[in-house]
Formats: C-alpha cells, structure tokens, sequence
C-alpha cells in the first residue's frame, strides 16, 4: 500500500526565493493550460488533450512572454500539467457518478493559502548522506527528520502553507503491518460532549482545541484588522493568525492519530456511523461539529485498518441508533438532545444514550459486542448548556425552559 509521510524542511534565503519562483511557474503554467481547454470549450472545439498542452508548454518556453520558466525543474512544470488533468478526471467522474460530485477546475493564485510542487523520480532529487534533500534549482535544503522512511519514495512534494511553514511529502510504497488478532469488537459513537463512546461504555472526551484557543485566536485576529490593507505589518499579523490556527489544527491531527491507533490496536473490528457532517455543519452545532474533526478521525480509521489488518465498518446515517434500546430491540422514538438517559418503555431499562447508541451501531454492523455496562444508575443528567434543548418562535429553550 502506499502511504504519505511529512518532514519539516527548512529552507534558507535564496532557497526560499527558489521555491517561491517554482510555486509561480507552476501556478502559471497550471492556468495557462486551463485557460486553453476553456477557451476552446466556449468557441465548440474538441477537448484539448494532455499532449497538446505539453507541446504548448514546450513553445511558450522560447517565448520572451514565458522565456522564465526556464529557470525551474521542467518536471515541476509537466506535473502541473498533471495536476489540471487529474482535476478534469475528478470532475469528469463526478459527473458519472463514480465518485462524488466536485466542481470544475479552478485557477489558481498567488494568495492561495497552499503552494506546492511535485518533483517524481525523473527530476533527480535525492537525499544526501548529511540527511538533506537535494532539490533541482534549489538546492539542499535542511530537513528534521521525526522517522525513518520504510522505503525508496517515488515522488516528494514540497508545500508551504498559510502559516509560511514548508513541508516535504514523500509517497511510499509499504508493506501492511498486520497485527495479532484480538477478541474485542465495538461499535463507536462520535458526538460532542464526548469526543468518542465505545459499546463497551469507555468515553473519550473531546479535547476541543478550537474552543480552548478562542480566546487567543479573537486576540489575534483582532490586531489583524486593526492593521492598514497591503503594510507590511498587516502580513506580519496574517501570518500570526494562521501560526494560531495552525497549531490547533496540528493538536488536533495529533489526537486523531493517537486515537485512531489505539482503537486499531486494542479491538478486531470497529463499526462507525457515516454521519452527514457536510449537514451538521450548517446548524448551529457547526463550530463544535468543525472542532471535533469526525471526517478526518474517519478517514484515519480506514486507511489504519487496511495497514494493521483490521475490520472497519461504516453503518447508514438512517439507522435509528439513539431511538432503539439495545437490550430489548424496541424502538422508543426520537429524542432531544438534552436527554441523556432514558427509560425503555418495553422493558423498563434505564439506557445512558451515547452507550445505546454505541452498542446499536455495533449490532447493525454484525459484530458481536457485550453491553455489560450500557445501563446507567437513575438520576438526571445535566447536558451542555448551550447545545440542549429546542428552538421556539426564534428563542433557545433549555431543558424545556424558555430563554429571555
């Protein structure tokens, strides 16, 4: 399988400028390419092919207009070209329902908050003995290596991000780290008040990261828009906001991992809900639905069950996990949110309902769970604030109590 593995370089002066004339031409000869398919789609012809366009690239090179792009690796050049080709791919395929739908190629500029280029095997880079990465019309530039690569990479892409931070990306071709088989299968609810909820009635709290810096990103982001449009120390500002964001995502991406391979190393088999997060995200739930990250966790599960050799099993978004009780089969009916525990009607067994929820997601995945500890002792449970309750005539109710 093949995996992406991330290093913090470190370019100095000139490299920095190196890679900043790189982005550009890549950025222009991406454009270039687009603007000619969409200029020939508007006036009918037939759809420009991939090597018409390297033929093109090819001349613009000997033009005054486009002589500069001569300065960088042409092989930066021809995956740009790549790139726009995998973008129609995707928007082609979307269109066919192959996979979901994306929208057309976009062109890029130069205030895009991620710049990258892509060097392959036939761009000559390598790693020097002193552990540098030697770059073609860069230079060798400084990277911190966290880990050892479990193979020859075939390609490095090299990124800056918001935060003027530079990343290099290795793609590698490894061999699946199966892991000893283990008893333990769960099912896995993911909510807000706790970040995870496992069938067997383990929670995981959420760490909310963007919450806890909400005070030191306000402060940030106002001093930003107290600075004069285009000075110099509205730039400085710009990128302290995304130095900020950029650390609660990274803590974020780090809790992921962490979890997500802990789960995948304690049980045999996990079964999730496929939540409708792109739905969530437009309630008034959306900022503790974007700090919780359950598309991200998700994806990390999937690509770590086919690494370690274990099950993952995503159930549908209509299952009624949090209106069935997990001990008698019968269906309750919905709930709101500010019910944490309930009583089944049926038979009469008091149901925490993040547990419940958990154990019916494992019994509609086919796993064979225990919920030993799904029943809770009787008492109210106080909910968050803030989320509980419903809305009426435009006011906030909490617990059934009307707001002022």
């Amino acid at each position: 399988m093949q995996l992406r593995y991330s290093f913090r370089v470190y370019p100095n002066g000139p490299q920095r400028s190196a890679l900043a004339r790189a982005f550009g031409c890549a950025r222009v000869v991406f454009n270039d390419a687009l603007r000619v398919r969409e200029d020939a789609r508007a006036t009918g012809l037939p759809f420009v092919t991939s090597g018409e366009l390297s033929r093109k690239l090819t001349a613009s090179k000997e033009t005054p207009e486009r002589a500069w792009l001569c300065e960088v690796s042409s092989v930066v050049l021809q995956q740009s070209l790549r790139d726009l080709e995998a973008a129609y791919r995707n928007f082609f395929d979307g269109l066919k329902g192959k996979r979901p739908k994306l929208g057309p190629p976009r062109f890029k500029s130069k205030r895009d908050s991620r710049q990258a280029i892509r060097f392959t095997a036939n761009a000559r880079w390598r790693i020097t003995p002193g552990g540098d990465l030697s770059l073609p019309k860069i230079g060798d530039v400084r990277v911190k290596w966290s880990r050892v690569l479990p193979s020859v990479p075939s390609t490095v892409t090299v990124i800056k991000d918001s935060a003027g931070r530079y990343f290099a990306s290795f793609v590698v071709e490894t061999e699946p780290g199966i892991l000893p088989e283990v008893e333990p299968a769960v099912g896995l609810d993911l909510g807000l008040g706790h970040f995870a909820v496992l069938s067997d009635g383990t929670k995981i709290d959420s760490p909310r990261f963007l919450r806890r810096a909400e005070k030191r990103l306000k402060r940030a982001q106002q001093a930003l828009a107290r600075k004069e449009q285009g000075s110099n120390n509205r730039t400085k500002a710009r990128v302290k906001v995304a130095k900020a964001h950029a650390k609660v995502a990274d803590a974020r991406r780090e809790f992921h991992h962490q979890l997500s391979t802990r789960l995948m190393r304690d049980n045999q088999a996990i079964a999730v809900e496929d939540l409708a997060v792109k739905g969530l995200a437009r309630t008034r739930l959306a900022k503790s639905v974007h700090d919780a990250g359950w598309s991200a966790f998700v994806s990390m599960l999937e690509y770590k069950a086919v690494k370690y050799g274990r099950t993952l099993i995503r159930i549908g978004r209509f299952e009624p996990t949090s209106q069935v009780c997990s001990n008698c089969g019968v269906k309750d009916g919905p709930k709101p949110l500010d019910v944490r525990v309930w009583q089944c009607r049926a038979c009469g067994v008091r149901l925490d309902r993040d547990v419940n929820a958990a154990v019916n997601i494992a019994k509609a995945a086919g796993l064979a769970v225990t919920a030993c500890r799904a029943r809770v002792r009787p008492g109210p449970v106080p909910a968050q604030r803030g989320e509980a309750g419903t809305h009426r005539d435009g006011q906030k109710t909490v617990v059934g109590i009307p707001g002022p």
